[in-house]
């Protein structure tokens, strides 16, 4: 479940370069009514990952959010990995994710005027830890350069994120994600 990612270097056992994310945006339907919408955005930011062993990825990103909201979010992971066959391979590990103050403020929030239009408590969020999960993938090479991918990730909420009153009194602390990507991955060097 990697962002889209640009290597700017990339030497088999090392990648670092840029990476982003599209945000997609949160109106007040719902369990969310009489808090303040957020906008569609993105985030933008660096990655880095190394290969410790053969069968092992570590992978950090940081990215600072773009219009939706105005915080940072970093993202740890570390995957082992074991090929099924030539084209197909199974990988998962453990997840750990930080954020700013800002980030929490835009997502789990709460403020005077929307505790009284959602009766939900007041929360002024901190920053720190976000969640700590486990995240899995079957990826299948399609071709040299491209790959397809199902994953899966769950996310247990920490920090000020499970201190939310938004979590508390209308969420859950269990997160989880569900997906399809493939990859493509271009050949070139400057």
């Amino acid at each position: 479940n990697d962002n889209i990612s640009l290597a700017l270097i990339d030497d088999g056992s090392v990648r670092a370069g840029l990476t982003g994310k599209f945000i997609f945006s949160r109106d007040s339907k719902d369990e969310l009514k009489g808090l303040d919408p957020v906008r569609w955005g993105g985030e933008v930011g660096g990655f880095f990952e190394f290969y410790p062993l053969d069968w092992v990825r570590a992978r950090a990103e940081l990215r600072h959010g773009i219009r939706a909201h105005n915080g940072f979010v970093a993202d740890i992971a570390a995957d082992a990995f074991y090929d099924i066959t030539p084209t197909v391979r199974i990988s998962g590990g453990p997840r750990v994710s930080f954020a700013s103050s800002n980030y929490f403020d835009a997502y789990y929030g709460v403020n005077a005027k929307e505790a009284v239009a959602s009766g939900l408590s007041e929360y002024h969020p901190g920053g720190g830890l976000k969640s700590t999960g486990l995240g899995g993938a079957i990826t299948w090479k399609v071709t040299e350069p491209m790959t397809a991918s199902v994953f899966t990730e769950y996310s247990r909420l920490m920090g000020p994120a499970a201190d939310s009153s938004l979590v508390k009194e209308r969420g859950d602390r269990n997160q989880w994600t569900f997906g399809v990507s493939t990859t493509y991955r271009f050949n070139f060097t400057m």
